[in-house]
Order: structure tokens, then C-alpha cells, then sequence
């Protein structure tokens, strides 16, 4: 502990103590429940958009990305390059939904589309998921802080979540999102220094250096295997985790409730946007710098991949360099954690405590309420966290993952039947959901197909189990419901309400003419990867 060094540890302490300083500051505008949910609607897009992203890139991406090209190379970036595509889907159908309905829970949808049941089920997937994945995140924190200061492992999971929940407590969503935008800043100079050192301390040029991994096979980027047991292919990227990435941007709590506290839907789609034009070079750039380091370091194995980060900061020894990585890392960490205590107490007092027990309380009491269950899932959380410390040792970035991916496949087939599908009833739904959790489960156990395809297979089997269910449980529907596609475009058509507001469209299913651009990019991404390895 004493190697940090007091000048690192000043670097740590100012940062912790800011983080809590804007806590308090915000918390002076925090006067009813929907202050804490929704801040005042004054939120600026692109401090919303920096928010979405800081949250979540986290610390997984800052140790878990490097630590994964290491092993794989370049073609993790297969994985992450699906984001244009999700943006596009999530904006066009998801936001309408959410942002015209005024709600604070997304999940409200499923009560209104199908009923109680529903949306007490996909409430209730959504808490177990992000548990596990917040979780995951306070394990990769635990890593910097014990690699770095000698604080034990444990000691840093508790350390890291009471100073998340301080700020998160006394400033809501508000807080949330001025805070993610400070501690993305720190986050991308603590990964430039990095960068720039690791180029620094080479003795080859950028480019003899990638002409050696290419050698090696390590900067291909653009994998066309069939194999489903292959995570990393440009198949399981662009198909089976647009899916996975979908439901993250369109069924999470944590991911779109801030952007509910956006002026407008104009502003809500903004934010959204940013992420798409801007996600792919923050992963390049985190996926390259784990070839660099296999370079390096000749391919040598380390106990735990996702130290490598804080091994070679720690060996090039600028002064104050270890007090910045260690903010930098607990600022992304910080980023996710104060989302997912926020989100995850917003859906426990409205989809359940103010829904089935006490209905018809005050305002400050919903408000009080919402704090204790932020103060609850804090402790929750650290659970799961010390059982990612005593059992896992690959890439936390890919653990998150695949945690996540045995979850998604169920919300996104909620959704998606809610969205398109004339038949599907509740208790159609019930049934299907089930059924595509178990299709999961035993796909995990008993197969070799990769994580990836998990989304793809639970959305898939719930979507027909649900339809065929409902027809036999309920019969067939006479008509699309109000809140399917369909019954929006009709709903819209025969009331004459305006379809679009400041140029931004209101109806689900209408894309925005940006959208295009961002269809472009996307096709820019893939010609430049597939460029990539030629010109190395």
C-alpha cells in the first residue's frame, strides 16, 4: 500500500471526494420522487449521450477489452460492431413507446400492452440480470484497486460501492449523468496516457509492431467462420449480438431512463445517437491497445488477463501515472454502478412497491422509499461481486457478457411480440418466456454454441412458443392492440395528433433521416476493417 505513493493517492482522493462534492450539490434539486427518476427534463442530449456510453464502456471495457484482444485478437471488435444497426432499431421502435407514455419505468409498457403479469415478469428479469452484471463490474474495480493500492479485493468491492451509493442516494439520475460525464473524461486521459506510453516504450514503430501481429494472425478483424461455437465472428457480431445489443439499449432500465430525462424525444434520440457514431472507435481503440500489449509482452501469459493495464502502468512508472489509472478505472466503474443503483431502485418502488403495496402514498414518501431500495441494492450487489473474485480469471469484459446474454434473448422477446405481433396474449406470453429461458439454459449446458447466440435463441423460441401459446390458450385477436406498431400508427391516423415534433418523429416505426448517416457509418466501419489488415 505504501508503493502507491502519497502523490497517487492525492489523485485518488481529490477524485473521490469531487465525485461526492457534485453529489451533494445536485442533491439541493432533488425535492420529489420524479426528481430522482427523471431529474427536471432539463438534462442536456449530449450530456445524457456521454452518460449512456460511460456506463457502458465501464471498467470492463478499460481492463476486460484489452485483456480479450490479448487472447483473440482483433476480432473481438466483431462483437462490438453492431452498434449503428441498434441504434437505428432502438430510436425508430423503442423511444416512441417510452417517451410519449411520460413513464419513469419502462417496464409500464408491458403492463399496458399485455398486463400485471407481464411486466411484474420482465421487472423482475431485468432486477436478477443487472444485479449480476453490476456486480461484475464492482469485481473488475476490486482488481484495480487491490493490483494497485494493496487494499484486499473485498475491501475494494465495499470501498467502491459506498462511495457509488452516496452520490447516487443524494442526487438521483441528475447526479448520475454529471457525474458519468466527468468520469468519462478521466477515464479516456487515463487510456490515452496508457496509449501513449505503450507507444512510447516500444523500440519498433506503430506499424513494424502491427506487421509483426499480423505475422502472428492477431490483427485480423473480420472473422467468416460458420462455426457457432466461435464467439468472435463477424456472423455472431452483426446478427446474434444485435440482438443481445438491442436489449440492452431498448429494454434496460438503466440505459433508457436517462434518457427519459431528456427535454424531448428529439433530445432522448440525440443522446442515443451519439453512441452510435461514437462506440466503435472507443472499442477500436481499447481492442487495438490489447494487441499492442500481446507485442509487448511476446504473447507471455499473466495469472488474471485483465491486470495487464495496471501491470504495464505500473512498470513505466510516471509519477502520479497509477493515482490516474486507479481514478480512471473507478470512474468507469462509478459510471455503471451509480446507473444500476438508480435504475434498479426506480423499478423496485415503482413496478412493484407502489404497485402492490403501497399505492396511494405521498410523493416524499415514494421519494424516501426510492433512496432505501438504492441503499438495498447497493448491498445486494456486493454479493455476486465477491463470487466473480473467488471464481473468475478470463476476460471480465467477456464474463459480462455471457452473464448477461442468458437474460436478454427473454426481455427482447417481450418486447418484440408486444411491438409486432397481433395474437400474443399474457398468458401466451407467461408460457413462451418460460420456455425460451429453459431453451437458454440447456443450450449453456449442453452445447458448444457460443454465448453470443444465446439472445438470438431465447427471442426466437419465446416469439413462437408465445404466439402458439396464446392462440391456444386465448384464440386469435380480432385486432392489433393500441399499443402494438400497428395500433400507434392507427391511433396517430385517426386522432390527427401530430406525427412528428421538431423534425424528430413521434410514431414508432417512422425512421429519422439521421438514421441513414448512421447506416452509412456503419458500412464505413465495416469497409474500414476489412481494409484494415491490408494496408498493415
Amino acid at each position: 500500500m505504501t508503493e502507491f505513493g502519497p502523490l497517487n493517492w492525492t489523485i485518488l482522493i481529490v477524485y473521490i471526494l469531487a465525485n461526492l462534492l457534485l453529489g451533494y450539490v445536485i442533491s439541493k434539486k432533488v425535492s420529489t420522487a420524479d426528481d430522482f427518476y427523471l431529474g427536471q427534463k432539463q438534462t442536456p442530449w449530449w450530456a445524457i449521450g456521454i452518460s449512456v456510453l460511460a456506463t457502458y464502456v465501464s471498467a470492463m471495457t478499460f481492463l476486460g477489452a484489452p485483456a480479450w484482444a490479448y487472447k483473440d485478437g482483433l476480432s473481438v471488435i466483431a462483437i462490438h460492431l453492431n452498434y449503428p444497426p441498434v441504434i437505428i432499431v432502438v430510436i425508430t421502435f423503442f423511444f416512441p413507446f417510452f417517451y410519449n407514455a411520460g413513464c419513469a419505468s419502462i417496464y409500464e409498457y408491458q403492463e399496458k400492452r399485455f398486463g400485471k403479469k407481464a411486466r411484474a415478469l420482465v421487472s423482475g428479469i431485468w432486477l436478477i440480470s443487472q444485479t449480476m452484471s453490476s456486480a461484475a463490474v464492482l469485481y473488475a474495480t476490486s482488481i484495480v484497486l487491490s493490483f494497485i493500492t494493496g487494499i484486499p479485493e473485498i475491501a475494494g468491492i465495499i470501498i467502491v460501492t459506498i462511495i457509488a451509493l452516496i452520490y447516487t442516494v443524494m442526487g438521483g439520475i441528475t447526479a448520475v449523468i454529471w457525474t458519468d460525464v466527468i468520469q468519462s473524461g478521466i477515464l479516456l486521459l487515463g487510456a490515452g496516457i496508457i496509449m501513449y506510453a505503450l507507444l512510447d516504450s516500444s523500440t519498433v514503430p506503430v506499424m513494424d509492431s502491427l506487421a509483426q501481429l499480423k505475422a502472428q494472425g492477431k490483427t485480423s478483424p473480420l472473422n467468416f467462420d460458420f462455426d457457432l461455437s466461435n464467439v468472435t465472428t463477424v456472423w455472431s457480431g452483426i446478427f446474434a449480438m444485435s440482438l443481445y445489443h438491442i436489449t440492452v439499449y431498448g429494454t434496460n432500465q438503466m440505459m433508457v431512463q436517462r434518457t427519459l430525462a431528456a427535454k424531448n424525444i428529439g433530445d432522448a434520440k440525440k443522446s442515443y445517437l451519439l453512441m452510435g457514431f461514437l462506440a466503435f472507435f472507443v472499442y477500436f481503440f481499447f481492442i487495438i491497445m490489447g494487441i499492442l500489449f500481446y507485442n509487448h509482452y511476446q504473447g507471455q501469459p499473466f495469472e488474471n488477463e485483465n491486470t495487464i493495464i495496471l501491470k504495464f502502468a505500473a512498470e513505466y512508472g510516471m509519477p502520479g501515472l497509477m493515482g490516474i489509472i486507479a481514478s480512471a478505472v473507478m470512474a468507469a466503474s462509478m459510471s455503471s454502478l451509480d446507473s444500476a443503483f438508480n435504475s434498479l431502485s426506480t423499478v423496485s418502488t415503482l413496478d412493484f412497491y407502489k404497485k402492490y403495496f403501497k399505492p396511494n402514498e405521498s410523493d416524499d414518501h415514494y421519494l424516501n422509499v426510492s433512496r432505501w431500495f438504492t441503499v438495498f441494492w447497493a448491498a445486494i450487489i456486493i454479493v455476486p461481486a465477491i463470487m466473480y473474485h473467488l471464481y473468475s480469471t478470463g476476460s471480465i469484459l467477456e464474463v459480462l457478457s455471457k452473464v448477461g446474454s442468458y437474460f436478454v434473448g427473454a426481455q427482447l422477446g417481450m418486447f418484440g411480440l408486444g411491438f409486432f405481433s397481433k395474437h400474443a396474449s399474457e398468458r401466451g406470453l407467461l408460457v413462451g418466456t418460460l420456455v425460451g429461458v429453459i431453451a437458454v439454459a440447456y443450450t449453456a449446458i449442453y452445447t458448444d454454441v457460443a454465448w453470443p447466440w444465446y439472445a438470438a435463441i431465447g427471442a426466437f423460441v419465446n416469439v413462437v412458443v408465445t404466439i402458439i401459446a396464446s392462440i391456444a390458450i386465448d384464440g386469435k385477436q380480432a385486432e392489433y392492440s393500441p399499443y402494438s406498431i400497428k395500433g400507434q400508427v392507427k391511433a396517430f391516423a385517426d386522432s390527427g395528433s401530430p406525427t412528428t415534433e421538431n423534425g424528430w418523429n413521434l410514431v414508432p416505426g417512422k425512421v429519422d433521416k439521421v438514421c441513414y448517416a448512421l447506416f452509412g457509418f456503419f458500412v464505413f466501419t465495416l469497409i474500414f476493417l476489412f481494409s484494415f489488415e491490408l494496408f498493415i
